[in-house]
């Protein structure tokens, strides 16, 4: 395959829907187990297992990621011919004075849970008391991210683990706020720091930016739990109103961060809780779309790109990101939204740039026809449209093998 352009001008000419020399491959790493041809070593070891800094803030990793690692990931899947993107996040911050205590109730305490150890973290705010209560469960290894030791605000495990979410009524809405406000001024000096070095590797290899900067639904299924955030919204909607309203305070100062920031070429939202598997589309309008649309313009007039992840419901909700002025689409799906490539395609293909294409199971699944059929499908549908980037959705994980990762670069070599 012949190669002209530099892979950011690869990812640009695919935001702008203008021809490139050739479709671009990325793929979001989740404690990956990379071929040991391609890893790099720290401190006199293999670095065994990827990520990237779209996972900080977020996850307590088995290892660190720093700077450096982020450098390497994206040198070694440039080595193989993909694209990639660095990557970092803009942290939240605490209200001063706000006072958090810890604690571990055993199995089988009163309040806590027969089988399980269960951690505590209870806030004294200006607004009253806040208590978060989760289950300590094994961790499962070999290169996926570690279950904290306490109970931070926001983490996955906490979801399916808690014994009680940190917002369960109307009152804990006006908590809240003190516990997810907008960055300080150490994280945004940190920020500052971080892409300086970002800035400098990026221009000298030619490798584009996204900042990720914004939770929108993601932290109110954080915060209440799935069930209770559908309850809320149904029965209380004020008070949820006013959650999304704190979520969307934040999320807008941690964009504007990234967004008038040199270097930073995409902001990113999470959207993983915001399909139509959790809400109606009028309940997406009501509580989501406002929110969305500021944001995306405040990426607009500083020059920046905005991107969103929603992994299904891509028919019904797609358009509407569109109208929000959304520019870029993780993920269109084939396997587990099901939705045809052309009907993507004919929605929302000169509207947005769609990623996907394949899907990690398929890399996974053993069976390389398979893959090699949804990359040629892929490229053959989605390619002619000049806005696509194929990538597996969502990311490789620990256990995705190579080989399916190998097929998968082949197929793409070929088809292109």
């Amino acid at each position: 395959m012949k190669t002209t352009m530099t892979t950011k001008e690869r990812i640009v000419a695919a935001l702008t829907g203008k021809p490139a020399d050739h479709t671009p491959l990325t793929a979001w790493c989740f404690g990956f187990q990379a071929p040991d041809w391609l890893r790099w070593q720290r401190a006199g070891r293999d670095v065994s297992f990827w990520f990237s800094k779209r996972l900080e803030h977020l996850h307590t990793l088995p290892h660190a990621w720093d700077l450096q690692d982020e450098f390497n990931r994206c040198l070694a899947w440039r080595s193989v011919g993909m694209d990639n993107m660095v990557e970092i996040s803009v942290p939240w911050s605490r209200v001063p004075g706000v006072t958090a205590k810890d604690s571990v109730l055993a199995p089988g305490a009163a309040g806590g849970d027969p089988r399980y150890p269960v951690m505590i973290r209870e806030y004294t705010t200006p607004s009253g008391p806040l208590r978060h209560a989760v289950r300590k469960t094994e961790n499962e290894g070999n290169g996926w991210p570690l279950q904290p030791d306490c109970v931070p605000v926001i983490e996955d495990y906490n979801i399916p683990r808690a014994v009680k979410h940190i917002v369960t009524t109307a009152a804990d809405v006006e908590a809240i706020r003190h516990v997810f406000a907008p960055p300080d001024d150490g994280q945004r000096r940190w920020f500052r720091e971080q892409m300086a070095a970002i800035r400098t590797f990026a221009e000298k290899e030619g490798f584009f930016v996204q900042a990720w900067t914004a939770f929108g639904m993601d932290a109110a299924v954080w915060f209440t739990g799935t069930e209770n955030a559908i309850l809320m919204a149904i029965d209380e909607p004020a008070a949820f109103g006013r959650l999304m309203d704190t979520i969307a305070a934040t999320d807008y100062a941690r964009t504007e961060v990234a967004a008038t920031m040199p270097g930073v070429d995409m902001v990113c939202q999470r959207g993983w809780y915001s399909s139509t598997d959790f809400w109606s589309p009028a309940l997406f309008d009501q509580f989501v779309f406002p929110h969305l649309k500021e944001l995306t313009a405040l990426a607009h007039r500083h020059g920046k790109k905005f991107g969103y992840v929603m992994t299904t419901g891509v028919r019904t909700l797609g358009p509407r990101l569109a109208d929000a002025g959304v520019d870029l689409l993780y993920f269109v799906d084939p396997v587990m939204d099901g939705v045809p490539l052309e009907t993507a395609r004919d929605l929302l293909g000169d509207r947005m740039t769609l990623v996907g294409g394949t899907n990690a199971l398929s890399l996974g699944s053993g069976d390389p026809e398979r893959i090699r059929r949804e990359v040629r499908t892929a490229l053959d549908v989605l390619g002619p449209t000049n806005r696509f980037i194929l990538h597996p959705v969502d990311a490789i994980f620990p256990d995705t093998p190579w080989t399916g990762v190998q097929t998968m670069i082949d197929a793409w070599k070929e088809y292109q």
